[in-house]
């Protein structure tokens, strides 16, 4: 064999060394704010009937119900506050009541002790600081015994009419999965989140994001393969993939079953919740 023959049969054993995969680009911020901005469009197409979960008819009765809801589900304030308001229905009556007597009527809550001393305490400095009427300003409300921005921001979001970002769980969640922040800090996560999108859509994009994360985006296991928006998350794969088997962990009216008001909004498509100690 010549050595020109050598030579090529060494060639073909022993190949060259492959080019390194190029790392993909970072995200530009211009990129980020356009699939942040169409995450929201996509969202407003799948929940036109997003809103508050929780049941209120005045700005008061949001408030309590929002310091209630601490700990526990939207569904069990709703079932606890018909009876409290019914017996409460004004922040001078609450102000005004037997500590033991509200205890015992939010227990279902739970952590009932502490948060009866919240709401009672926000009553009262309704009452004395503010005429009985919930303030509409934030610098106010978080001033208030159990009030923080988020809580805050609720209120003046669906009680005021005036926009902010509610940075609950699912929303801190939702926000991180999809790398449109890295902050952990809830308060850095509302600004950053604030610098995206524009004033007008921060409550209804906090309603969309919270609606999403309840409904398909869990915590333990994310329905991916029945994700409407999953073309533009970067964490698609962390859950279900298959669509049956993803379409099984859909809740709330995504999954047939009942929501969390029991007076949802007239356009809700999903059943409302029953009554505390109701069954169909």
């Amino acid at each position: 064999m010549s050595g020109k023959q050598n030579s090529a049969v060494g060639e073909q054993s022993s190949p060259g060394p492959k080019k390194a995969a190029k790392a993909p680009k970072p995200e530009s911020r211009l990129a980020l704010i356009r699939r942040a901005r169409r995450i929201n469009r996509e969202l407003a197409e799948v929940y036109p009937y997003a809103h508050p979960e929780l049941d209120f008819r005045n700005p008061f009765e949001l408030l309590v119900a929002t310091v209630l809801s601490a700990q526990t589900t939207d569904l069990r304030v709703n079932q606890t506050t018909p009876a409290l308001f019914a017996k409460y229905p004004t922040a001078e009556d609450l102000a005004a009541a037997n500590p033991e007597e509200v205890e015992e009527l939010i227990r279902p809550t739970g952590f009932f002790r502490a948060k009866t001393k919240s709401i009672m305490g926000l009553a009262t400095v309704i009452r004395d600081d503010f005429g009985g009427e919930v303030p509409g300003r934030l610098e106010d409300l978080v001033k208030l015994p159990g009030v923080g921005r988020k809580t805050a921001f609720v209120v003046l979001g669906n009680a005021f009419g005036v926009p902010g970002l509610t940075v609950d769980t699912h929303f801190q969640r939702l926000v991180r999965r999809w790398k449109l922040t890295e902050q952990e800090d809830p308060v850095k996560i509302e600004a950053e989140i604030a610098a995206i999108f524009p004033k007008s859509e921060w409550t209804m994009l906090s309603h969309r994001v919270i609606f999403h994360g309840r409904r398909i985006c869990h915590a333990r296991k994310p329905a991916c393969g029945a994700c409407p928006i999953a073309q533009l998350c970067p964490s698609y794969g962390e859950g279900e993939t298959d669509p049956v088997k993803a379409q099984k962990l859909l809740k709330y009216e995504m999954g047939g079953q009942p929501g969390q008001r029991l007076n949802p909004p007239p356009d809700y498509p999903g059943k409302p919740a029953l009554p505390l100690g109701a069954t169909e």
